[in-house]
This record gives C-alpha cells, sequence and structure tokens, in this order.
C-alpha cells in the first residue's frame, strides 16, 4: 500500500509539471484550482455585485501571483471541502481550514497563514455560564464538519449539538432565538457578526479555546496527501507574501493586528 501511494505520488507530480510544461509551452499559465467557502465573513464571502471577496479569497490570489499561476477559485460548502479535493474537484483548499492531527489523516497542510482562537458566543442577557453544566439542555449551533463540532460534540455532552452548513445560517438562528450559543473563530465572530448591527446584545462567554489537538496548529492550505511538490511551492509561496509585504498588505484590508499569530 505504501509503495502503491509512492507511485501514485509520482505520477501526480509527473501530470502536474506535463500540465504546466504544455501550458507555458502554448504561452499560457498552468491553472491552480482552489476550493473556498464563501459564506464565512471576514474571511470568505460573496459581495452585492456577486465577487467572491475576504482575507482567504485575497490570501489564495496572492498564492497564485507568487506561484506564477492562473487562479481558478471553485466554491463548496466547508463540510464537503475535503471529500471534494480528493475527487479532485480542485487542487487546493483556502478556506480558514484548521491544521489538525485528524485532518492530517486525510490530507495534506501547508505551513500555518493565521492563527485565532475559538470562542463561545451567547445572548448577553441571558447570561449563560459557557460550561458543560452551564450549557446542558441548550441547543448549541455548530458548522458541520468544523473544529468546533467536534469539540462541542465531545465536550458539551448535555447539550443539543445543532449541525449547520453555514456559519452564517447559525447566526440567523441565534437572532431568532432557535440556539442558545455558538462556538466559532473569534475573529470572525467579531468581524462577522458581532461588530454588526444585528450582532448587538451577543458577546462572549468562558475561555478562548485553544487546545491543540482539537483547533490545531493554525489555519493552512489543503492539499492532498500525494501533491508533495505542490505543497513545497504553496509554502514557498506563503514564505514569499510574508517576506515581501503582500500577505502585510492584505491583512491591513481586513484586520488592525497581526493575525498570523492573533492572541486570544
Amino acid at each position: 500500500m505504501r509503495r502503491r501511494a509512492f507511485l501514485e505520488g509520482v505520477l501526480a507530480a509527473a501530470q502536474l509539471a506535463m500540465v504546466a510544461g504544455a501550458a507555458q509551452a502554448q504561452g499560457h499559465k498552468p491553472v491552480l484550482r482552489i476550493g473556498v467557502e464563501g459564506a464565512y465573513p471576514p474571511f470568505s464571502q460573496v459581495g452585492a455585485d456577486g465577487q467572491l471577496r475576504g482575507f482567504d479569497i485575497d490570501i489564495a490570489r496572492g498564492l497564485c501571483k507568487e506561484m506564477d499561476v492562473e487562479c481558478v477559485l471553485v466554491q463548496q460548502e466547508f463540510d464537503g471541502m475535503i471529500p471534494a479535493l480528493k475527487a479532485r474537484k480542485f487542487d487546493a483548499i483556502v478556506a480558514s481550514m484548521s491544521i489538525t492531527p485528524e485532518r492530517l489523516k486525510a490530507v495534506a497542510f501547508s505551513d500555518k497563514y493565521y492563527k485565532t482562537p475559538n470562542r463561545m458566543i451567547v445572548r448577553t442577557a441571558d447570561r449563560l455560564e459557557a460550561t458543560p453544566r452551564g450549557l446542558a439542555g441548550k441547543r448549541i449551533g455548530v458548522q458541520r464538519g468544523s473544529i468546533n463540532d467536534r469539540f462541542v460534540t465531545d465536550t458539551f455532552k448535555g447539550a443539543e449539538v445543532v449541525r449547520y452548513s453555514r456559519q452564517q445560517d447559525i447566526y440567523l438562528d441565534m437572532l431568532s432565538g432557535r440556539l442558545d450559543a455558538t462556538l466559532v473563530d473569534a475573529v470572525a465572530a467579531t468581524e462577522g457578526f458581532m461588530a454588526t448591527p444585528q450582532g448587538k446584545g451577543f458577546s462572549f462567554a468562558g475561555p478562548p479555546y485553544v487546545d491543540p489537538v482539537y483547533f490545531g496548529a493554525g489555519v493552512g492550505v489543503a492539499m492532498r496527501q500525494e501533491d508533495t511538490a505542490l505543497r513545497g511551492q504553496v509554502n514557498r509561496a506563503i514564505a514569499a507574501m510574508r517576506s515581501d509585504g503582500l500577505y502585510k498588505a492584505i491583512q491591513a484590508r481586513y484586520f488592525d493586528f497581526d493575525i498570523y499569530g492573533a492572541q486570544p
């Protein structure tokens, strides 16, 4: 099995090189297809003009610029990202996907391109205690297939875990009273919900969650395990963005702090 996986990896790398060579010979750049979500502001969303925008989107395009490839963004719901990657619907994932031990069994990751803590959000007036005992019998919304899904399922056993395809739908049910809490990335929660008019009346409860077993070592670009050549290219592109000022310029469009290693 290991020999077969190795040979498949070599074949995939050879095919990638052949495609790139053919494209360059015809005067075209090689194409890199990147899976993105489009429903996770400020990291990824669809604007009023129908165009994708956000930190993840700009990072994806920045990587393509550094790698000198044509960028094709493919929208995909988050819980289907890894299956779609394995089915070769796209070549990489840039969708705020945390590098966790569980995911490393299925895909390979680049070096991190940002790191943030996760927090529980509740309605301020409810004064809920964000502990397994305090949320027993309550409804906690999580994005299906996310690190928060796994953590809440394992930790808040007395609560009802309600799973959604999109975090934005969770916020809507928080507003309607159908949910009591949600666990989400602290920056996404602040910028994409609590800093908006709709988010008034909601606040963080409990501690920041950073346990690497559940929440990983930061957010990276996911790729198929056999695509070792692509992983090297992406890592070099991340390093180049960090050193040539492109990363800093992208960050400044969305945040007034260093999200590469954001603190709780």
